[in-house]
């Protein structure tokens, strides 16, 4: 489960083998989210977090997505 970056409260990672589908995960103490990054980032699914908070992780997602798709590359190639 490497770990992409942390920010915040929010830890952003991967599962080393899961589905081929680009994705990340996300986990807080409150909760945890996963996030498609293919075709468009959008919602996956979502565990005891709120709106607010699932807005703020997407943001974050936009914002670091040329990072995060670097470092799937790297771990997955």
């Amino acid at each position: 489960m490497p770990t992409v970056f942390v920010q915040g409260q929010y830890r952003f990672y991967f599962f080393s083998r899961e589905e081929s589908r680009r994705h990340i995960h996300v986990s807080s103490s409150d909760g945890e989210m996963k996030v498609w990054l293919e075709p468009e980032i959008t919602v996956a699914k979502v565990i005891n977090l709120s709106e607010k908070e699932v807005n703020k992780i997407l943001e974050i997602v936009k914002s670091r997505k040329e990072e995060i798709d670097e470092f799937w590359k790297k771990h997955f190639s």
